[in-house]
Order: structure tokens, then sequence, then C-alpha cells
């Protein structure tokens, strides 16, 4: 399995020994030793994810590299955060997810209302299986817990990805900017509950709506 390694917080190093990993395509930097390129139609994801890619207007172009020695991968000086997942599934914004093992199973979760209102699709890619996935945040993320007995409440402009037992819903007609006054059009918040891990960034990402 490649092992993935950050060189600061804004590159990613990948070592692989004849094993592959999928990345946004673009986003390799740099790379030594005998490194073998192929483009994935659909994002790696099959039909239904070619389908869904299109139906929402979402460009998700995804290479896969395989070989022996480094890859060297980033995204518009964004910052990088590593997740480790064991047989369980990671649920990332599109936009956000920058490499992961080629074992891992990469595909479409439909979310609904965020959609509607938020210029990032009516789907959110998931990551499933072990291995490795890196995602890109703007600014440091941070990864936040969500419990049964406290729920989290977060701004989607700042969510990037989420993992474990957790069901996510949605509140419209208010975000935090409403609560000081500042808020108009369609807004709306994400509420995640149950056991597991939310990533937010410290800087909204730009909206339709313009207020959320």
């Amino acid at each position: 399995m490649a092992m993935f390694r950050l060189q600061g917080s804004k590159v990613l190093a990948v070592d692989m020994t004849g094993d592959a990993v999928k990345a946004k395509n673009g986003s390799m930097v740099a790379y030594d030793g005998q490194m073998a390129f192929k483009k994935l139609s659909g994002g790696g994801e099959g039909i239904r994810g070619m389908v869904t890619r299109r139906l929402t207007g979402e460009q998700m172009t995804v290479m896969e590299v395989r070989g022996q020695g480094t890859c060297w991968f980033a995204d518009r000086a964004s910052e990088i955060n590593l997740v480790q997942l064991r047989g369980d599934k990671l649920f990332v914004e599109s936009s956000n997810l920058l490499a992961t093992d080629a074992g891992l199973r990469t595909g479409t979760s439909f979310t609904g209302v965020r959609g509607a209102t938020q210029g990032n699709g009516l789907f959110t890619t998931t990551v499933e299986g072990t291995g490795q996935a890196a995602i890109t945040s703007d600014g440091p993320a941070v990864v936040l817990r969500v419990s049964p007995q406290y729920p989290l409440t977060v701004d989607p402009g700042a969510y990037v990805a989420h993992q474990g037992n957790v069901r996510q819903s949605f509140q419209s007609g208010v975000t935090f900017r409403t609560f000081l006054g500042e808020g108009g059009g369609e807004a709306f918040q994400i509420r995640f509950e149950g056991d597991g891990l939310v990533y937010v960034q410290p800087s909204e990402r730009n909206t339709i709506a313009g207020d959320v």
C-alpha cells in the first residue's frame, strides 16, 4: 500500500512500490522513479458517478498514478490533512479531495437541499475502505467531535468532510450571520448527530446564496 506523508502542511508526498494512488487531475507537482499515469473518466466512480456528476455539473477529474518512487501533490497552496480509514466511510466535498489509496472505493452520496442553495451540487463524494486519503482545506482544518450528547451545527461554507456513525440534516432559514442581523436571502446550517468526526476549515468558500 502506498505511504502518504506530509512535507510541510501544503505538499503531500506518496511513496509507492509498484502500487497506485488516485489523485485530483493536475495536482502532481513532481515525481521521481518510474511512474505511469492514467486518466480516470468520471472520477473513477463508474457509471453512477459519471451520471451524477453530469447532472450536477460538477467536474471531478481524477488520475491514477502507479509505479516505483515518490510523487508529490499540492492544490493551490491549500492545507492538506491526512485521514486514516479502517473500513469506514468518509464524506467529503469533491473539491476538497486531493488523493486516495487506489484500493479505496469512491462514489457519490445524495445530500439533498444543500446543493440547491450552495454551489457544490447535490452530491457529496464518498471514500470507503481501508487506507489513507488526503483532503484539502482553506487554512488548517479543525477536527470536531460529534457525540450523542453533543450534536454539532456547522456553517456550510466551512464544512469540508465527516466520517463515523453520523446523521446529517439541514436547518433552513438561518445561518450564523443571521443571529447578528447580517444575513439575507436563502440560508441554512448543517446539523450532525451521532458519533464521529467533522472537518471544518477556517475560511468559508463562496456560495450561491452569498451569505452562508
